[in-house]
């Protein structure tokens, strides 16, 4: 069974990111060897030399453990906060799909595990043709769901894995998100409703609050999603 994983959301804003790089710590710190990818980000600000930083990708880089440069791991990177053939195409910037294809397997060749963070949903545009689907069916990657714990995960969840399956995406399951610390109603509800519709999730992650860039904060990261997901799943 592939080592391979994609992380996409039911949307935009989910944290994705969160529970992507919770995984990628928890399973280094274990011991394996995690490679992770954001091939292409948006919603880059300038760091102080000027160049983007794809802060998301940086994060992944950094709750694995990794040193890779960061044009391995986020080739691509813009300004705008949207869609990546949008963005690139504000910039008069062009990239392919065999490229974007290209650069994750590199992530998949040079580690056990990989995981690969998508931009926005499953379907969001990545070229004016293409979206993350095509990357995970070209990477034999493994379709992770982050689904966010708000008003309407029932239907963005249900139309997310449905389409995933019904169109021959490997799915491996769906993480709820805590995306604050006090439950709403939809919130407190959701999961029951989820696991109901859906079958039983990888884990409900908690929200984490106050994350910086050190050991600690590393180990408590690893640290909720050991409590939280069930990574027997992803690693057998």
């Amino acid at each position: 069974m592939s080592r391979s994983f994609l992380i996409t959301g039911t949307d935009t804003g989910v944290g994705k990111t969160t529970v992507a790089s919770a995984i990628a710590a928890a399973l280094a710190l274990r011991g394996h060897d995690v490679g992770v990818a954001k091939p292409v980000e948006t919603g880059c600000e300038p760091g102080a030399d000027g160049e983007r930083l794809p802060a998301d990708a940086l994060l992944l880089r950094w709750a694995a453990g990794r040193g890779d440069p960061v044009d391995r791991i986020c080739p691509w990177r813009f300004s705008a906060p949207l869609s990546p053939n949008v963005a690139a195409r504000r910039e008069h910037a062009d990239f392919q799909l065999a490229e974007v294809i290209r650069a994750v397997r590199a992530v998949i060749a040079g580690s056990e595990i990989a995981l690969v963070e998508g931009a926005g949903g499953l379907l969001s545009p990545l070229t004016d043709g293409a979206t993350f689907a095509d990357i995970a069916r070209a990477c034999n990657l493994r379709v992770i769901v982050v689904v966010g714990n708000r008003l309407g995960a029932l239907n963005h969840a249900r139309l997310t894995l449905d389409w995933a399956s019904d169109h021959g995406l490997d799915v491996a399951g769906y993480v709820v998100n805590a995306l604050a610390e006090s439950a709403d109603l939809a919130a407190q509800t959701n999961v029951a409703e989820l696991r109901a519709l859906l079958g039983p999730s990888l884990g409900v992650f908690p929200f984490v609050s106050d994350l910086g860039r050190t050991a600690a904060d590393r180990q408590r990261l690893a640290d909720a999603a050991e409590r939280a997901i069930e990574l027997r799943f992803l690693v057998r």
